[in-house]
């Protein structure tokens, strides 16, 4: 009994000395979702870096109140540099031509309340990080506020390329940051993510660039289900390289033209537009497979799958669009980028699921009973998207368009890529007209 009564009393004490160790930790709620503004301003051999917070977000500080939660900013000083540590200092580095910089001065924090509308410009939000604190005198509820921090790092090279991890996702489940860059000379660049976007250049190269979009576009035919299901029905009656060509070739010249297209504007802004290609992407899958159980004709495949391939060429680029941010000025390199590492994910998809199928037919009694059983597994999953994304697509409120300028340019930009694509279609149609005329020539 003795000793239970000295464990009891330890277990007490070490948790006295925890809660007393940190008297400014509370656990305030995580928000859902908050916006964090910063400004980048390289200046000289300085570096000028302003953030906007909202107070909500630093849940681990336990801000002095007064009354109903207000503010008290008479005893708030030590409360705010903990959280412009805590939460900024600790957290966010910026690099200069690949190499870290030495960690920034805390030269400024502000609080500024929910109506405060300085951060629209670089030049009002320093001015404002500069002016008088507010006072007790206003009541300030602290999950309305917002924390605005002034850091400067010195030292920074002239015209050094810079990039920031900011790593300042965990101040919300879902943290939507705005990031204006603004380069001596140059126009502003605009960052706009939600969550960790992982290491920006601010001012990427060339190479830079090509690089990381060569990896996205890999990336996400790879962990695109539903394109991999509808190269996989393409590869089931065919599973030869040589009868491959064809539909392949019309599915990445299709894809890159619209893919192309949408990075100049050609996409609709309307709400449905997203749900339409997704419920047509679907759509491809199911016809492909009942294609394949019905007897596909191998020859003729090709033109279909261009045509689905202009609908896919819409999915990926609702993924590029919000990556080309992330480009800089080499818009194009990264759109010819994100498309090669496409085919390199199709290629790669291609070389393992086209041997698998040849071992696998090679074994089943009837080729027939094979299409139509490898066949039912994209068809069933497609078949549950379809039904789900149609019925999303039909909530949304169809009204005529307006017969406007906008609309005639809008028209004229869809006309065009139909002529494009039409165009594109009949040349491929001639090439492989000749190459089979070719291929029985050589066979007779």
């Amino acid at each position: 009994m003795p000793y239970l009564l000295i464990r009891f009393a330890l277990v007490c004490a070490v948790a006295l000395v925890s809660l007393c160790a940190s008297p400014r930790l509370a656990a305030h709620d995580l928000p859902g979702k908050l916006t964090i503004l910063m400004y980048v301003k390289p200046q000289d051999t300085q570096l000028i870096v302003l953030l906007r917070v909202p107070m909500e977000g630093l849940s681990e500080i336990e801000f002095p109140l007064r009354g109903q939660g207000y503010l008290d900013f008479e005893r708030i000083d030590p409360a705010l540099n903990d959280a412009a540590k805590v939460y900024v200092l600790d957290n966010m580095r910026f690099f200069a031509n690949g190499s870290e910089l030495a960690q920034p001065r805390l030269a400024k924090l502000q609080v500024a309340h929910a109506g405060d509308r300085s951060f629209q410009e670089f030049e009002t939000a320093l001015a404002h990080i500069h002016g008088p604190r507010p006072t007790n005198e206003e009541d300030i509820y602290w999950k309305q506020a917002f924390l605005d921090v002034l850091l400067t790092y010195d030292s920074v090279p002239s015209n050094a390329r810079l990039s920031v991890d900011p790593n300042l996702e965990r101040l919300g489940i879902e943290t939507h940051t705005v990031l204006r860059f603004l380069p001596p000379n140059g126009p502003e660049r605009a960052f706009n993510y939600i969550g960790d976007p992982g290491l920006i250049q601010l001012e990427p190269s060339w190479w830079y660039a090509f690089s990381r979009f060569v990896a996205l576009g890999f990336e996400h035919i790879l962990e695109g289900i539903d394109h991999l299901l509808f190269l996989f029905c393409l590869v089931i009656p065919a599973r030869s390289v040589r009868s491959l060509i064809p539909v392949i070739t019309a599915f990445t010249i299709a894809h890159s033209i619209t893919l192309i297209s949408s990075a100049f504007g050609f996409t609709p802004s309307a709400l449905w537009f997203p749900s339409l290609i997704e419920t047509l992407i679907a759509l491809s899958i199911v016809y492909m497979a009942v294609e394949n159980m019905l007897g596909a004709k191998l020859h003729r495949r090709w033109w279909i799958v261009f045509c689905f391939g202009l609908v896919h060429g819409f999915g990926f680029s609702f993924i590029l669009a919000d990556r080309m941010q992330f480009a800089g000025s080499h818009l194009l390199s990264a759109l010819l980028a994100f498309n090669v590492g496409v085919e390199l994910g199709q290629l790669l998809v291609l070389v393992i699921v086209v041997p698998l199928l040849r071992f696998a037919f090679a074994r089943l009694s009837s080729e027939k009973v094979g299409i139509i059983v490898f066949s039912i597994i994209p068809a069933h999953s497609a078949w549950h998207w379809l039904t789900e994304r149609g019925s999303e697509l039909l909530q949304y409120r169809w009204e005529w368009p307006t017969f406007d300028a906008a609309f005639l340019a809008a028209a004229m930009r869809w006309a065009m890529l139909a002529i494009a694509s039409a165009g594109v279609l009949w040349a491929m149609h001639e090439v492989f007209k000749r190459l089979r005329l070719g291929g029985a020539n050589r066979d007779s």
